[in-house]
């Protein structure tokens, strides 16, 4: 049997096991195997990991949190949602991740979001652990009054779990400012002092500069790398986005600060085609729209007299640059052959798990430079660690201070993707780097705890 046949056995078992013990869970399914495909090998070298049974550990939450969530609706009708929180890994930190509130949310999408957020937080090198949590609650459509009883409802239980030692949550899909605010003030309020458990906070009570920002300027610092590895840059090159939330909104306007046309931007009724350029005022407009009237992103095509194109992704767009910013598997190889064809050149995913496993194999039989979520759009979490230390030490840092954080972390991530990632050819294998570089400071840690 070849060396490849027998790492592919490996990896067929482990999944076969996995998808046993974990039966309906998609999502993730399809994280772990990624991790899986890359890992293997470097596990079949190293004998202590495979020993203690590393992986096996990995790939199973420390805890999970399931709760219902009774809370009263405008209209004084009682509303019943569930909760979670999955507890994932604290290895090497306090367990750190997001909170998503929408229809779509499962234990799969959780526990899919948390293994994820085990890698992530390794690689930006801060002491966090990985977790994650969030409700089947939709904010949207619901008064500010409702969003806040909910928010309250759901902190009555999950304060018993958490705390700044203990679980930092934060924002996600669902999860802006305003829920923020509403869960760190029900949290206060029980536990009667001020910590930095949440983050994700108004500036005016804790929180960060560039916070909002660092997800979306993260994964264009890391792709600004990618390309200065190759001896090019940002200027002068055609950006296609997917989404107009957070990451989207902030990633466009970094790739337009440093010179790149972006042309897209999209929600979940289609997508807009401006070939002119969405900049200066048009992204002001844009912001406006998504983050103060909520609006559907029609209305910048109607504003602005560009295309609108409706119920489609943006991804047969030409573009040298794409940035799935969007939710998990919008990219699938159809998407991914058609950015190839139209001379897409790197694809920097500012999303979780944006690409299927399909879409990825086509970028790298391509060549293409393809940056994993997990090292991408580690800036989040990354300016919440940061976050975190201000809190600690009762501090603010400047705009400037942070901003300089977040790009050194990016480039350290990136080159440690490169450490390990490295083929000798144009197109670094960043899956690869990415996995085997997260899961060594989370694997060392493990080991020198014993069997825990």
């Amino acid at each position: 049997m070849s060396n490849s046949d027998l790492v592919q056995k490996e990896v067929d078992t482990f999944m076969a096991s996995l998808k046993e013990r974990n039966p309906g869970e998609p999502e993730f399914h399809q994280a772990v195997h990624e991790v899986t495909e890359s890992l293997m090998p470097f596990v079949l070298e190293h004998e202590k990991y495979r020993k203690a049974r590393i992986l096996e550990r990995m790939t199973e939450p420390d805890r999970i949190l399931t709760f219902r969530v009774t809370w009263e609706d405008d209209n004084k009708e009682i509303q019943v949602n569930r909760g979670w929180r999955v507890q994932f890994n604290n290895a090497i930190g306090p367990y750190k991740g997001g909170l998503r509130f929408h229809p779509t949310v499962t234990l799969s999408v959780l526990k899919f979001l948390g293994f994820e957020q085990v890698f992530k937080n390794s690689l930006t090198t801060l002491p966090m652990g990985g977790g994650k949590g969030g409700s089947n609650f939709d904010p949207k459509g619901k008064s500010d009054s409702e969003v806040m009883r909910f928010c309250q409802a759901l902190m009555v239980e999950l304060y018993r779990y958490i705390g700044s030692d203990r679980d930092i949550p934060a924002g996600d899909i669902g999860v802006g400012a305003r829920e923020i605010g509403y869960l760190f003030g029900q949290y206060r309020r029980l536990e009667n002092r001020f910590t930095g458990t949440i983050t994700g906070k108004g500036l005016s009570f804790g929180g960060s500069l560039i916070r909002a920002e660092a997800t979306g300027f993260g994964a264009v610092y890391f792709a600004e790398n990618m390309l200065a590895k190759r001896g090019e840059g940002l200027d002068g090159k055609t950006a296609a986005v997917s989404g107009s939330g957070n990451v989207a909104l902030y990633a466009i306007q970094k790739l337009a600060e440093k010179g790149a046309r972006v042309v897209t931007a999209s929600d979940s009724s289609g997508f807009i085609h401006d070939p002119e350029g969405i900049r200066d005022e048009k992204f002001e407009w844009l912001r406006e729209l998504k983050e103060q009237r909520r609006g559907r992103i029609r209305e910048y095509a109607e504003k602005f007299g560009c295309e609108f194109v409706e119920g489609q992704r943006p991804w047969g767009v030409p573009c040298e640059l794409a940035f799935p910013c969007a939710t998990q598997n919008e990219v699938n190889r159809q998407n991914a052959e058609d950015l190839v064809k139209n001379g897409c050149i790197a694809v920097t995913e500012g999303a979780n798990m944006p690409s299927d496993l399909d879409a990825i194999r086509v970028f790298q039989e391509a060549g293409i430079l393809f940056a994993p979520g997990k090292a991408a759009n580690a800036g989040g979490v990354a300016v919440s660690g940061l976050e975190q230390s201000q809190n600690a030490m009762r501090i603010s840092w400047t705009r400037e201070e942070v901003d300089r954080r977040l790009q050194d972390i990016m480039r350290k991530i990136h080159d440690r993707c490169i450490d390990f990632g490295a083929n000798g050819s144009d197109a670094p294998n960043y899956v690869k780097g990415a996995n085997i570089a997260g899961f060594i400071k989370v694997a060392d840690a493990m080991l020198a705890y014993g069997a825990v």
